[in-house]
């Protein structure tokens, strides 16, 4: 028993390093900001879908729920905002779409991206490996994304097809993700699809801010 033992606490660690993890998770995202700047014009579905905040949160979440532990969640969301910032500039700047002018915006977007990074890393991880109603709150802050997104291009930019798709897009994504937490028997899953819509409010109120703040230095 005694030599099996040993033999165990010998063998390597077949599990990726946070540093492995962390790298992955750059690389995705230099990639992710590159693909939406890349894919711009080239069809009306693909230029509304790659120009879109939720894109990049959507994938941000979804990175949280494949990381192995809530830390790396919560580091790996910032980090992915920031490298797909990265990603999306540079593609710009050697696209010729970018110089010293856009310098704030990048900077006001990195800083936001830097901001949210944590909480939608956290959701992601949440959702699929957390425990009690948090996993339901978690399920809402991953939903509010599309939803705010949706009261954006309706109540702001007054574009009512895209809101209603988004909309709609938004409340499959809320059902999808209820009905996972229900089938877990996640604890008050019902809070999924009562927040989404609250937060969506509070999302579609900070990407205006942002948004307007962004405008006011053109």
């Amino acid at each position: 028993m005694s030599s099996v033992t040993r033999l165990r606490r010998s063998a390597p660690d077949s599990a990726p390093t946070d540093l492995t993890v962390l790298t992955v998770i750059a690389g995705f995202g230099l990639l992710l900001g590159w693909a939406t700047y890349t894919l711009h014009g080239i069809t009306p579905v693909l230029d509304r879908a790659t120009n879109s905040v939720s894109t990049w949160i959507l994938w941000t979440a979804l990175a949280g729920a494949l990381v192995p532990s809530r830390r790396l969640a919560v580091a790996g969301g910032p980090l992915m905002m920031l490298f797909t910032c990265a990603g999306y500039y540079v593609a710009s700047t050697l696209g010729g779409h970018f110089g010293a002018g856009g310098l704030g915006t990048a900077a006001l977007w990195t800083v936001a991206g830097l901001a949210g990074g944590p909480l939608l890393g956290w959701a992601g991880w949440t959702v699929r490996r957390g425990s009690g109603q948090a996993r339901a709150v978690a399920g809402a802050v991953v939903a509010m994304v599309v939803l705010g997104e949706g009261l954006w291009f309706g109540l702001a930019l007054h574009y009512w097809t895209e809101a209603a798709v988004f909309l709609a897009v938004g409340a499959l994504l809320t059902a999808v993700l209820t009905t996972y937490l229900v089938r877990a028997r996640v604890f008050r899953a019902w809070l999924c699809p009562v927040l989404a819509p609250l937060l969506a409010a509070v999302f579609f109120g900070a990407e205006k801010l942002i948004l307007d703040t962004l405008i006011g230095t053109i």
